[in-house]
């Protein structure tokens, strides 16, 4: 007899049970949340599984490859589905319920499973949102800064990142109260500006080290860091059979509600990837504005934005590139100029 295995993981302990072809509770524990602890108990039951499930979160990659190593059939279930279907099966919350009811959504099948990403491509992740959340940082310091003097009625105005330090010396000379708080934040501009300029430089070194990059690349409006965000989020190409399907996954799709005689359609959906959404809209914004080079793409965008309107035309733009660069991925190509090269057609 095969069994089901439903763990609820929270930091410090995860919650395990255990379910027969029936779905009637076998075995029901708390374990450290390690994957030799998890691994130890599965064992020791001497129990035949078919599915083990756990929701996505901030520990399920390394978890589940800890139990992928150990050769148990473990399956990373998407979080949205899971805590629908969690919330209609119980009226009180707990752990034991939840590691319930995971078991038996994975006996029956009720489930959507989610790709976990290779170590590569976490690591390329890492990159990205560190140095991400260095520029951020200093953008938030440099604007605190600026708003923090013009109480005083000192503006610094429209000056370049090089000179940004020597406009704030220069303001709050002869302010000896001010110019006390001021030399610390720019000690501290200067330390992100550094870390983030290594951070940056880490990401060109990758980049230009990485076939795959460097041809993505050569879309119009796609640079180093649109293409290092695209390959570490799709991780593998062959997650995705048809390259369409690449544009609604990130939240690129409009939202469809129909019931009855009532059928429309809404804004897109934002789901997925925020990060590849935001750099994919970039990315269509530099190609429609800023370009100068033409191509087929562009001549798409622009006749959707004559029909549309330009903010919906980015939009479009954003999703189709996401088509092309999957598609280029797939065929090993660079991107073609001509119309009649459209890499989509066949898609």
């Amino acid at each position: 007899m095969k069994h089901s295995v439903g763990l609820d993981i929270s930091v410090k302990e995860t919650a395990i049970c255990i379910v027969d072809e029936n779905g009637k509770v076998v075995r029901e524990t708390k374990v450290t949340t390690e994957p030799e602890a998890i691994i130890a108990f599965l064992n020791s039951t001497g129990l035949e599984y078919e599915r083990i499930g756990l929701e996505a979160g901030s520990l399920s990659q390394w978890l589940v490859n800890g139990l992928a190593e150990a050769e148990l059939p473990v399956i990373c279930v998407e979080t949205r589905h899971m805590k629908a279907v969690l919330k209609a099966q119980w009226v009180n919350k707990s752990d034991r319920n939840d590691a319930r009811g995971i078991a038996r959504m994975m006996r029956v099948g009720l489930y959507k499973p989610v790709h976990v990403k290779t170590l590569a491509s976490q690591q390329q992740r890492m990159l990205l949102t560190t140095r991400k959340l260095l520029r951020d940082k200093l953008q938030d310091l440099e604007n605190d800064m600026r708003g923090t003097l013009r109480n005083f009625g000192l503006k610094v105005g429209a000056v370049s990142s090089g000179r940004f330090e020597a406009r704030i010396r220069e303001l709050v000379a002869g302010h000896p109260r001010l110019e006390m708080i001021a030399v610390p934040l720019l000690t501290v501009r200067q330390v992100l500006r550094q870390q983030l300029a290594k951070l940056h430089k880490m990401l060109l070194d990758q980049v230009r080290s990485d076939p795959l990059c460097r041809r993505l690349m050569t879309v119009p409006g796609v640079g180093p860091v649109v293409a290092l965000t695209f390959r570490a989020t799709v991780d593998q190409a062959q997650r995705f059979a048809r390259s369409k399907t690449v544009g609604a996954h990130f939240g690129l799709v409009p939202r469809r509600f129909q019931s009855g005689e009532v059928d429309y359609d809404g804004r897109i959906s934002k789901c997925g990837d925020a990060m590849m959404r935001t750099a994919l809209y970039e990315a269509a914004q530099v190609l429609l504005t800023r370009t100068q080079k033409w191509s087929w793409l562009k001549a798409w965008a622009m006749q959707v934005a004559r029909r549309r309107g330009v903010k919906k035309a980015i939009v479009a733009l954003a999703r189709r590139l996401a088509v092309v660069l999957h598609r280029m991925w797939i065929d090993g190509t660079e991107f073609r100029w001509r119309k009649e090269t459209d890499p989509t057609a066949a898609v």
